[in-house]
Formats: C-alpha cells, structure tokens, sequence
C-alpha cells in the first residue's frame, strides 16, 4: 500500500516541468537573443530561467522524497492501522454473532427441554391424582356399600320384626272380633292362616 501511495503521488507539476524543459529549450534555441518585452518568466533567452527550472526540479525532488519517505508512508501507516482495527471489528463482530447464535440456538433448546419436562412433571402430577381420586373412590364405594347393606340388614330385620309383630297383631285382633261375633272360640290356625293369606296379598300389592 506504501509503494502505491508513494507512486500515485508524485505531484502534477513535476510532469509538467519535465515537460517544460524540452520546449524551453527548444524555444531558447529557436530565439537565442530574445528579450521581448513580454513576462519576463517567459524569457527563456536568460541564463537564469534554466537554472531557475533547474532548481525548481530539485525543489520538487526534495518535496517529493519528503512526500514519499516521512509524510506518506505515515499516512499509509495510519490506513493500515485503521484497516487492522476495521477487520479487528468486523472479526469480532462476526465472532460476537456467532456466540448470540450459539446462545441463542441453547436458549432455545434449554426452553423446549424445560416446556417438555413441565408437560411431563404435569402429566405424571395429573395421572398421580386420578389414581389417588380412583383409590379414594374405591374405598368410599366400599365404604358406602357396606353402609348401604349394613341398612339393609337393618331395614330388613326391622320390616321382619314389625311383619312378624303386626302378624301377631292382627291374628290376635282377629281371634277376638271372630268370638266376639260367633261367641264361641275360633282356631288360632285358621286365624293365622287367613291373616297370612291376607298379608300376603296386601304385600303383592
């Protein structure tokens, strides 16, 4: 970068000089006593001009040796350097969207794991109490059947007792409205019979 920097800036008067010296001299030898009245800087017929060309050379050589060995070849460093520091940025920053992406792809799969393993937790927690509720259910069902037939039982003693009692009831009831009503003794048998007969009827119904 330093060497074409140095050779892209070699000053347009220097061409234009190096130019110029062929047509000076040209002109000097085509007019060699020539002190028109013009500009005196184009009078080419004076000895001086060609030493002040010259010197303008060397002037421009120096200028340009300058140019090219202190004041470019600082400013080449400090593009160099300013390129280094550019690439140095973009390296990191390439670096840098590497790692968000990286960051970013395990947060994602962190995310679905964690989503995966709560849906799971979930699903055993849901499974676990409908089979806590199923447990409970059954042993309130038995519960409540061994109530129900305990109640039965009950229901079913106290239904004998009271049949077996209005039984005795009514055939005793009846044995006294038979004699009442002959006024001789009746059958305890037969009275039974027909009070049983008469039950069971009133139960069919």
């Amino acid at each position: 970068m330093r060497k074409s920097i140095r050779f892209a800036a070699v000053p347009a008067l220097v061409t234009m000089a190096l130019a110029a010296v062929p047509a000076a001299a040209q002109v000097a030898a085509e007019h060699p006593g020539s002190s028109g009245g013009g500009m005196p800087q184009l009078n080419f017929g004076h000895p001086l001009i060609i030493a002040q060309v010259v010197w303008l050379l060397i002037i421009f050589g120096l200028l340009y040796y300058i140019m090219a060995n202190v004041a470019l070849p600082r400013v080449a460093a400090v593009l160099e350097e300013r390129r280094r520091r550019i690439e140095g940025d973009l390296e990191a920053a390439q670096e840098a969207k590497l790692r968000a992406d990286g960051a970013l792809a395990e947060h994602r799969s962190a995310t679905a794991r964690a989503r995966s393993e709560a849906q799971a937790a979930i699903n055993a927690s849901v499974q676990r109490a409908q089979e806590e509720a199923a447990a409970k259910a059954e042993v309130v069902n038995a519960k409540l059947g061994a109530q129900i037939e305990a109640a039965e039982q009950r229901i079913a003693a106290a239904r004998d007792s009271a049949m077996g009692a209005l039984r005795q009831v009514s055939a005793e009831t009846a044995e006294a409205l038979v004699s009442r009503l002959i006024g001789a003794g009746t059958s305890r048998a037969l009275v039974d019979r027909a009070v049983d007969r008469e039950l069971a009827q009133r139960g069919r119904a």
